[in-house]
């Protein structure tokens, strides 16, 4: 580990929010074109809802009532797609989202919050419409670009037949650098420099790991820590990211080892198994999604041995993402499942992210199912659920030990799990209790706590008084507790 890993002290704090533009909000100060879906219609592959950044900035208080620090935007470059990871010109904000002014807009009004926003970077493929590709189209073995991506013949198989040269899973629309180029190289860090100038806090990194060596991220580290130290990189890592989390590369990486170990708990063998997909295969977290209280708390425990105390504070903790089924499919419109989750995810050490709409009982399934629009009705929306998120999101920030406290399981046990943070003074007890049963509990914690210490509990309100160091209680189905020690004052 390099001697110098430190992770940014904002991200530690932050709740994160992830926005996929086309579908969170539309701004009636635009124009757009007239061939878009109807905002409430099923989302299809190619169509377009019509989303843009003037709307996420007129939507800024919202965030900010539910407690939002941060936001991750999926891709918001000039693209021919409506998820944008089919990069055309990665200097131009999408004209669809508003072009630039909406983008400084956004930001303006995310920073008078104290929001920090984190781009989606696409560098291991751009697209048919790039221009140095384009260049390659029309030009063939005369394009001076040529030594950009990896061409195999002519005339270029862009839109028929195999592709002779080197693209990503096989799409011709999106055709792979050529990372060994140091043009390619130079564009891709300028290119991530001059948008930290520009005012974003960070980068989340698109399939990291089918791109790169340990140079080339140490030097991307390097140009963005030289722009702004207190910038987040984080990364698609969907397994063990031992080799980018060493202090010298990646900050955190989107934690989806922690989102299968939750999957596996608190869905309780009732998973949608259509789903889940392709992330219960092998690589994918198979082996992590298991449904046995032991088996969750040894992965849960393994996730913060395994990578530098840096990293395990800048992790981004997430249950679904825009590349999964909604979580709330996944747990087949289980409410009480997704609240558990989400309170484990916020006493958890790292970073909670939530998936725009998942506040409000927002469903979907795979792509494109899981990129619903937002709906704007709040009578269609589960107001508890986000009601809930709200008090999270609060008691996360008002205590630091949830944020930088250490982590210790507590009972692993049935359907119930018990886990402490400790900060200095400060002790949080949590519980969770995933099953139909209530479940009885007498913990000894004179190891942690006052023999004589009273605790408050957070969620539901009341107080509990430990008798000679141990804590019985008992916890209703489906339900959490989160305790806090009086003592401290805190």
């Amino acid at each position: 580990m390099s001697d110098s890993f430190s992770t940014p002290q904002w991200v530690h704090d932050a709740v994160f929010y992830q926005i996929f533009p086309d579908r969170f909000a539309i701004s009636p100060k635009l124009s757009k074109p007239d061939n878009l879906e109807a905002w409430d219609a099923a989302p299809t592959v190619h169509g377009y809802k019509g989303g843009d950044l003037l709307g996420v900035a007129e939507h800024m208080d919202y965030l900010h009532d539910l407690g939002i620090d941060a936001i991750y935007f999926t891709p918001v470059f000039q693209s021919a797609s409506n998820h944008r990871y089919h990069t055309h010109d990665y200097y131009q904000i999408d004209p669809l989202l508003g072009g630039r002014p909406a983008f400084d807009a956004m930001l303006k009004e995310a920073h008078r919050r104290g929001i920090r926003v984190v781009l989606d970077g696409v560098f291991n493929h751009a697209s048919r419409g790039f221009f140095q590709f384009n260049d390659i189209l029309e030009n063939e073995a005369a394009s001076p670009y040529l030594n950009w991506f990896k061409i195999k013949g002519y005339p270029l198989n862009a839109y028929a037949g195999q592709p002779n040269y080197g693209c990503w899973v096989d799409l011709p629309a999106l055709p792979e650098f050529n990372h060994a180029n140091p043009q390619v190289q130079r564009f891709i860090f300028d290119v991530a420099r001059y948008w930290i100038d520009q005012g974003i806090d960070g980068w989340r990194l698109d399939v990291p790991f089918c791109f790169g060596d340990d140079a080339f991220w140490q030097e991307f580290r390097r140009v963005v820590k030289s722009a702004n130290p207190e910038a987040y990189i984080t990364g698609e890592i969907p397994w063990d990211a031992t080799r980018w989390l060493r202090g010298d590369q990646f900050d955190g990486v989107m934690n989806y080892l922690l989102s299968y170990a939750c999957w596996g708990f608190f869905g309780n063998q009732k998973l949608d198994g259509y789903a889940l997909g392709q992330w219960q295969d092998a690589g994918h977290g198979r082996d992590w999604i298991r449904p046995g209280a032991g088996d969750f708390a040894r992965s849960v425990t393994n996730l913060l041995e395994r990578y530098p105390r840096p990293a395990v504070l800048a992790q981004l903790n997430l249950l679904d993402s825009h590349d999964t089924a909604r979580i709330l499919t996944i747990f087949k419109g289980d409410r009480d499942a997704f609240r558990l989750a989400e309170t484990f995810l916020f006493t958890y050490p790292g970073a909670p992210c939530i998936y725009y709409g998942n506040e409000i009982g927002l469903e979907g399934g795979q792509d494109p199912d899981s990129r619903r629009a937002f709906p704007w009705d709040e009578s269609r929306w589960d107001a508890d659920l986000r009601a809930y998120i709200q008090k999270l999101t609060a008691i996360r920030k008002s205590h630091p030990a949830l944020r930088d406290g250490d982590f210790k399981i507590l009972s692993a046990n049935g359907d119930c799990v018990v886990y402490l943070r400790a900060l200095g003074a400060e002790r949080i007890v949590c519980a969770v209790n995933r099953g139909a049963g209530s479940v009885s509990l007498d913990l000894d914690l004179t190891a942690e706590l006052e023999d004589t210490c009273t605790l408050r509990e957070l969620l539901r309100g009341g107080e509990t008084r430990l008798q000679n160091g141990r804590l019985a209680f008992n916890l209703p189905p489906k339900s959490a507790a989160v305790w806090e020690n009086v003592l401290t004052g805190l």
